[in-house]
């Protein structure tokens, strides 16, 4: 895969300037962040805490990051951009059982968990921060439903849509029903995500967007 550009960079594409970026730093600040909200909480980090534990000036974080909600997203996006990818696995089917295992995997992760959970609550709050949500994780991993959707209508396995507004939606759908499914039984049920629960999941899946969307 192309390796996407970090998080941190994408923060301050606003236009920014100064002194180029280090990405050493930023990763530096990045995984400082997800372990403070491990050992902290989100209620307790604070931007100084962060610093600290990243070895850099608190003015460091604050050229790149206006506060700690924004920070936390791109610590979050990090680690989705890092650990989800989509390899061929020879079937539609193969492929969301795959993508489900890891999206499962990356939640259960404790920095993950906490984050995401604290974000998504803020955000209902800051329509800035629910934006930034949007534009940083879902948007950029609706690549993978992108993708997937591509290699499947090259094999046959699902049909082509008539138009381009037909394939957006449909592919907000796709993302919807898989990140919605994933996310309420990890972190809302709080039940496993093994083998059996994705390939299950997924022969479901498949048989609904096999027969195409009914009009």
């Amino acid at each position: 895969m192309t390796p996407a550009p970090s998080a941190g960079h994408r923060a301050t594409s606003g236009g920014r300037t100064g002194r180029p970026r280090s990405p050493e730093a930023d990763r530096a600040i990045l995984d400082a962040t997800r372990a403070a909200l491990v050992e902290l909480g989100w209620g307790k980090l604070t931007m100084g805490d962060v610093a600290a534990r990243a070895g850099v000036a608190k003015t460091t974080l604050y050229r790149r990051w206006a506060g700690k909600s924004e920070l936390v997203v791109d610590a979050v996006a990090a680690l989705f951009d890092e650990h989800l990818e989509l390899p061929d696995r020879g079937s539609l089917q193969a492929d969301i059982e795959g993508v489900v295992l890891q999206f499962a995997a990356l939640l259960e992760r404790p920095e993950t968990k906490t984050a995401l959970m604290a974000v998504v609550a803020e955000s209902t709050r800051d329509d800035a921060l629910r934006t930034r949500i949007r534009s940083a994780i879902v948007d950029r991993q609706k690549r993978l439903v992108l993708l997937g959707r591509e290699r499947a209508q090259q094999r046959g396995e699902l049909p082509r849509e008539e138009d381009a507004a037909t394939a957006g939606r449909n592919a907000d759908l796709i993302f919807d029903v898989i990140a919605g499914a994933v996310v309420h039984r990890t972190l809302v049920s709080a039940e496993p995500v093994g083998p059996e629960w994705a390939r299950d999941f997924a022969v479901l899946l498949v048989a609904g967007l096999g027969a195409g969307p009914q009009r």
